[in-house]
């Protein structure tokens, strides 16, 4: 019997749960996603979370033209407790030179996985990026990183916003591994899925009565076909999503069992690396195997995972690999390469881009055996498409060019030999290159300009830094 709307509102309780149907599930709100405007493509966001130590990240080797070496060396100490990266630890890292320099570069030595990346031009490093008037927060430094706001005049995210424009209601074109859904993906358009492991992903029916779970899946399917057809539109929506709830549920689990039967070997391999890192693009990886192969009800194009430990204020170490920035290099770096390797064997490395940032680098001057939060740090990009190499220039770590808290400054300055990267920038070429969003949509919906001192704010913008075909 067809059902009225108050009954439909006073039995489902959806009126309450619907806009928040995710709090009873393994992760918030889950709807269908149609893929339409990245294509046949998949973008992932690794957070380094706790401000990666940027100038320990991508050192100078030596001068050049400059100075560099000569400034790294009177920041960061030798011997015990010291955190110098010595030439002989970089020159086997070592990738193109700083552009403005002219100084030879080195990745850290617990970055060699990701170096073997860089050497098929397969990953490009972007020095100097931050934003104006750096904030020293962990919380509030995420804040602005995650929205592309540093004024604070938005909570949604920068990739959250272009999700919006190009997304509805109906749509769940985004996953993230892990608990809550990540700040890049804040909005209030669409839906974004969140899980630890997809095998482990469920409806929450009641198990202790498990004799009617047929049933209970036939009354939430019926309530929400009703409301579908519905004439008003938060009714409408309440009933697509729950649907795209139900078939969510059901899709992801198989993933697990399709991709261990289908690639054993790589299976094994993420859980021979053991680490967190791993863990997290192995359940990506599982997801982007089920769409290839044709999985239903499964369309998550975008994915984010994060990677703790990297507020390291002490016993920070240089190039010895026991140390906890070694360590935590390692681990990024040898996941990633899985991934990409894992990804290559598939035939679809091609079609996925990554994108590696930290809210914040470390101060120039370490302390005694660590060092405290900085300002402008690298960001990497890597995937099959990306043009690899050096992109933006060195941050400027003399003494006397650090601000009163010893950190490099912003700067937008043409003229200005060590100017910064915006992090708008980076994320502009990335919507405009390979989420194929139109550059003036760019500006009018997800990045829009700042006014005032063409020197100190990011009143003009570059789309086309080139990392990407």
């Amino acid at each position: 019997m067809p059902l009225s709307r108050r009954q439909f509102l006073k039995r489902s309780g959806l009126v309450a749960a619907g806009g928040f149907l995710g709090s009873a599930l393994p992760g918030p709100w889950l709807e269908r996603a149609l893929a339409d405007t990245i294509g046949d493509r998949y973008f992932v966001v690794l957070f380094l979370d706790g401000g990666n130590d940027g100038l320990n990240t991508v050192t100078p080797i030596d001068d050049g033209g400059g100075t560099l070496r000569t400034d790294y060396e009177a920041a960061r100490g030798a011997g015990v407790g010291g955190l110098r990266l010595a030439p002989d630890d970089l020159s086997p890292q070592a990738v193109a030179a700083d552009p403005a320099t002219g100084a030879a570069l080195g990745l850290h030595p617990g970055l060699a996985d990701l170096k073997v990346l860089y050497d098929l031009g397969k990953v490009a490093v972007v020095q100097n990026c931050g934003y104006p008037r750096p904030n020293l927060s962990h919380d509030d430094s995420k804040r602005i990183w995650r929205t592309a706001a540093p004024n604070g005049s938005t909570d949604s995210g920068w990739v959250g916003r272009y999700l919006a424009a190009n997304y509805t209601g109906t749509d769940i074109p985004a996953a993230a591994i892990g608990g809550g859904v990540p700040g890049e993906f804040e909005q209030s358009t669409t839906s974004v899925l969140t899980v630890r492991r997809v095998r482990d992903f469920r409806f929450p029916y009641d198990t202790r009565y498990g004799s009617d779970i047929a049933r209970k899946r036939a009354a939430f399917a019926g309530l929400h076909d009703v409301a579908r057809l519905s004439g008003q539109p938060t009714i409408a929506h309440i009933g697509n999503g729950g649907t795209a709830t139900l078939l969510s549920t059901e899709a992801y689990p198989a993933l697990h069992d399709a991709y261990v039967a289908a690639r054993p070997s790589w299976n094994e391999a993420y859980s021979d690396n053991g680490s967190s890192v791993a863990n997290d693009l192995r359940e990506i990886a599982k997801i982007v195997y089920g769409i290839e192969t044709g999985a239903p009800s499964v369309h998550a194009r975008f994915f984010q995972i994060r990677n703790g430990g990297y507020d390291t204020h002490s016993d920070q170490g240089g190039a010895d690999p026991n140390a906890q920035h070694s360590r935590l290099h390692q681990e990024v770096a040898s996941s990633l390469k899985l991934f990409y390797d894992d990804l290559a064997d598939l035939g679809v490395e091609h079609k996925v881009c990554v994108v590696v940032w930290s809210e914040f680098s470390r101060r120039v001057p370490q302390n005694d055996n660590g060092t405290d939060h900085g300002s402008q740090g690298p960001v990497l990009v890597l995937g099959g498409t990306v043009q690899g190499g050096v992109y933006g220039t060195h941050p400027n770590i003399a003494a006397s060019a650090l601000d009163n808290s010893g950190n490099t400054r912003y700067s937008q300055a043409a003229a200005d030999p060590f100017r910064s990267t915006d992090i708008r920038d980076v994320y502009g070429t990335i919507l405009k290159h390979w989420l194929n969003m139109p550059h003036p949509q760019i500006l009018a919906s997800v990045l829009p300009l700042e006014s005032g001192d063409p020197d100190t704010r990011w009143t003009t913008e570059n789309f086309d830094l080139g990392l990407l075909t």
